[in-house]
């Protein structure tokens, strides 16, 4: 639904705008935002905006002044974001706009993903486009509603969109002028929010339908010649390889196995490695690919993909002996160990794509800067595996995405694979030396427990397959710090920093955890862990469980009202928490 009284606001002169009045300029400094434990808050704690976290204090002080809420919703990982913080926020004369008009409050997406979801929806419904991050929605002051929506919104005109700055004073005029249609549309929305939801479940016996033609939608989608699904960007859609790696299993055990769904997994993980998802220097996988031939990636790297990667690839590597995946697996792994785990036992949530302001600067190289650290020996494998003679493919420097499989590497070398093998590691742990000494990317140090949930799983499954025990243990003292950290009064909490656990924890901490637990338990057997296992169970079913209608909602039935209270089923950069919960629960109840 898009209302055509608001479709213009972006692009006319309509309402009062901003008054030119200076009150809006005595900005604490720094602000609110400086008193919360999320880096992302943090980042802005020292702008000129008049930034307030999502609390009662915000949303009284909206309804009090009648201004509108101003919500800006982001990541600390995100690049755009950082943009429009640059652009935008640390602007003196924008935040006073800003100040003056609205109640501003900043969201970080990971901490919330109750409102990330429920505006994200929202802003699908008005814009009638995709959303992302940032995500800048403007709000009822009396009931959340939202009325206006975008993204990224540049300081000057550019890429189609108006000035930021522009924009709201425009957006506030027309909320003033029309607050009767505000509050109508806001009705619609709200209506139509509600309906989104799915209907009750037919009872009747299941059957293999749904999952036989998932498998040849998937197959339509498929890219046979660089793997993966659809064009660019491209991203690694874990939860629809995992889906085609147990269809091939469930076949495998008959007379026709479906080979071609291993091939499609086959295929699309030997491209990732090989290509520039993978860090080739240091391990993990970046986000997406900027392209279709998995080259160029966003340089995020995100706990929550490189836990369900880390599974997939042993799994895959269990599947089919492909030694590409084992150490795919292996290297992710370290990186994990080596990168992004606490002291306390945890695993952080992701490290930024950006350092010194620039997207990509850590991972990239020159050829002369390599050959300046390796043998001339590693320097003639790393040049043929990564074309180092050839055009620079990222910004006039070269990031690692090897344009051979290594067999070719050797053989165009007259090298034995192994000996070529062993000449890229050596020049890899050379490399990785020389670029810790850079300025790294930031890493965002909260814990979250649905992303930790997600590695335990994956380093439970990878110590299992690849038989390290280090892996296993790694696992078992993540599950332990969530059990022993994340816990009050009974009840999970979703994120942890700086000592203190915040946030009632959602459906997807609770299944994806129970998940977790249960694949370790098949490794390494404790009873504590099979009752913390059984209380996550019991508290799905008591305070998510829609026992009229079926499945289970994403937030408790204690939680904090929002305009809308989602019941997701769909995959999205994470698996489905109802599908989560429904394989675990099944596992448990057979294991009890």
């Amino acid at each position: 639904m898009r209302a055509t009284t608001i479709a213009g606001v972006a692009r006319t002169g309509a309402g009062r705008g901003y008054s030119g009045h200076m009150e809006g300029m005595r900005t604490p400094t720094p602000n609110r935002l400086a008193r919360e434990t999320s880096p992302y808050l943090r980042q802005h704690a020292d702008n000129p905006v008049d930034w307030h976290p999502w609390d009662e204090e915000a949303l009284a002080l909206a309804r009090r002044t009648g201004k509108p809420i101003l919500l800006s919703v982001g990541y600390s990982a995100c690049h755009w974001c950082h943009v429009m913080a640059h652009e935008s926020f640390e602007d003196a004369e924008t935040a006073a706009v800003m100040n003056e008009l609205f109640v501003n409050v900043k969201v970080d997406r990971e901490e919330r993903p109750d409102i990330d979801r429920v505006y994200q929806t929202a802003h699908q419904l008005l814009a009638q486009r995709p959303g992302g991050w940032p995500l800048t929605v403007f709000l009822d002051p009396e009931d959340q509603r939202p009325f206006f929506a975008g993204t990224y919104f540049p300081k000057e005109p550019r890429y189609g969109m108006p000035a930021f700055r522009e924009l709201i004073a425009r957006v506030r005029g027309w909320f003033d002028e029309h607050r009767d249609e505000v509050r109508q549309q806001g009705e619609r929305l709200q209506e139509v929010l509600g309906r989104l939801e799915p209907p009750a479940g037919q009872r009747g016996p299941l059957s293999d339908a749904p999952l036989g033609e998932a498998r040849a939608r998937l197959a339509r989608e498929f890219d046979g010649q660089f793997g993966g699904f659809g064009d660019a960007p491209k991203f690694p859609q874990p939860a629809v390889l995992e889906r085609l790696l147990r269809h091939w299993r469930s076949t495998a055990l008959g007379n026709e196995p479906d080979t071609q769904a291993l091939y499609i997994v086959s295929l699309t993980f030997v491209r990732m490695a090989e290509g520039g998802l993978q860090d080739h220097v240091g391990g993990g996988f970046f986000r997406y690919s900027v392209d279709r031939f998995w080259r160029i990636p966003h340089f995020e790297k995100m706990l929550y993909d490189n836990g369900p990667l880390l599974a997939l690839y042993s799994q895959a590597h269990l599947a089919t002996g492909e030694p590409l995946f084992a150490q795919a697996a292996e290297d992710c792994a370290d990186w994990l160990l080596a990168d992004m785990r606490s002291p306390e036992g945890g695993f952080y949530a992701s490290r930024d794509a950006d350092s010194e302001g620039e997207e990509g600067k850590y991972y990239v190289w020159t050829p002369e800067a390599i050959a300046a650290l390796v043998s001339p020996e590693e320097y003639r494998v790393l040049a043929q595996r990564y074309d180092l003679a050839g055009r620079p493919n990222f910004e006039g420097k070269w990031h690692l995405a090897a344009r051979e499989p290594l067999a070719e590497t050797a053989k165009a070398l007259s090298l034995d694979e192994e000996e070529a093998r062993a000449l890229l590691r050596r020049a890899y742990a050379r490399l990785l030396d020389a670029r810790r000494q850079r300025v790294p990317p930031g890493r965002d140090e909260k814990q979250l427990a649905s992303w930790n949930a997600l590695a335990v799983r994956g380093l439970a499954i990878a110590g299992s397959v690849l038989r390290r025990e280090d892996l296993l243990e790694a696992a078992a003292a993540a599950a332990d710090f969530i059990h022993q950290r994340m816990l009050r009064d009974g009840r999970l909490l979703a994120s942890y920093k700086d000592g203190s656990a915040r946030f009632p924890a959602y459906l997807d901490d609770h299944a994806f955890l129970l998940d977790a637990l249960l694949e370790l338990l098949q490794v390494r057997w404790d009873s504590g862990r099979l009752a913390f296992a059984i209380g996550l169970a019991d508290a799905l079913l008591e305070h998510f469980q829609d026992a009229e209608n079926g499945g289970f909602w994403f937030t408790a039935d204690d939680h904090e009202p929002l305009i809308h209270r989602p019941k997701p089923l769909g995959d999205e950069s994470m698996p489905s928490g109802n599908g989560i919960a429904a394989r675990a629960l099944q596992r448990l109840g057979f294991l009890l």
